[in-house]
């Protein structure tokens, strides 16, 4: 049996499978070895009633998640697992990778991750190419759910937002000024807060005002991060993979048609495509 598991910071998406049949589906809390210690991943293992009864079963997991950019934040998550699954061999290694591998298998592309955080990287078919992207919530993550996140509050507490949506933020939340600055800067893990409004994008996003934020953070993150990767080999495919990218394809392939690049694929949640990729090789 293998597992094959997609996370981010919110949420971790779990597939336990014998060669092509898919033996359970699922979801954790995110894995992030830049906001978890080993304790914390494997008290959240034994939580999973799935994962206690096939942790024996298991023989391999490849484990792909945000925050894992550096050898010792994987073995800190790899250490956690192997202490769980005892008879598996592991691999821990960044959402990047995972979502290149979902979009291109083993060919190149740009990868592009629009999910909670944001991310790009060039991928020559084997590994990414390394970079200075990846900032985080506070100093990039342009056009993700964090960074919408930020804005949106940023002017409802400067009184800068349409009377519309103001009304209607205000009457779905319900925050003060404080609430949202406590929940910002004194409780922890405030980018879970940040990226918790894409639902209300969602149900407004034809707004004129929600509309044009999109763009802009979408606009952003392509000038910001695609053209430069782009400028390697103009022909190379683009492709983006996320929630806040799937939600909002339309207002993406708009944006990036405006910068003259065209999106070859926008998926919402690699883990499907990940999973049959090793499942293909086990």
């Amino acid at each position: 049996m293998i597992a094959v598991v997609y996370s981010g910071s919110n949420y971790a998406e779990w597939r336990l499978a014998i060669k092509d049949k898919t033996i359970a589906t699922f979801k954790t809390q995110g894995i992030n070895p830049y906001l978890h210690d080993e304790k914390f991943i494997i008290q959240l293992l034994n939580k999973n009633i799935n994962l206690i009864h096939h942790a024996e079963e298991i023989k391999k997991i490849y484990f792909f998640t945000a925050g894992a950019s550096s050898i010792t934040r994987r073995e800190k998550v790899a250490n956690a697992l192997s202490s769980f699954f005892k008879n598996a061999r592991v691999l821990v290694e960044h959402d990047v990778l995972g979502a290149a591998i979902a979009s291109c298998k083993e060919k190149k592309g740009i990868i592009c991750v629009l999910g909670s955080g944001s991310n790009a990287a060039f991928y020559d078919g084997k590994k990414i190419k390394p970079n200075n992207y990846g900032m985080g919530y506070i100093l990039a993550d342009e056009g993700s759910a964090n960074w919408l996140g930020k804005m949106l509050l940023k002017n409802y507490m400067n009184e800068t937002l349409p009377e519309k949506i103001n009304k209607k933020f205000a009457k779905r939340y319900d925050y003060d000024r404080k609430q949202i600055l406590e929940k910002v800067y004194r409780q922890p893990q405030p980018a879970l807060f940040l990226s918790s409004f894409t639902d209300f994008f969602i149900e407004n996003r034809d707004d004129a005002y929600i509309k044009a934020l999109i763009k802009s953070g979408f606009n952003k993150f392509i000038t910001t991060y695609v053209t430069d990767l782009l400028n390697e080999d103009p022909k190379t495919p683009v492709f983006f993979v996320g929630s806040v990218a799937a939600a909002f394809q339309d207002y993406l392939h708009e944006t990036a048609a405006e910068s003259n690049i065209n999106i070859s694929n926008i998926i919402k949640e690699p883990i499907n495509n990940l999973l049959n990729y090793y499942s293909s090789k086990n």
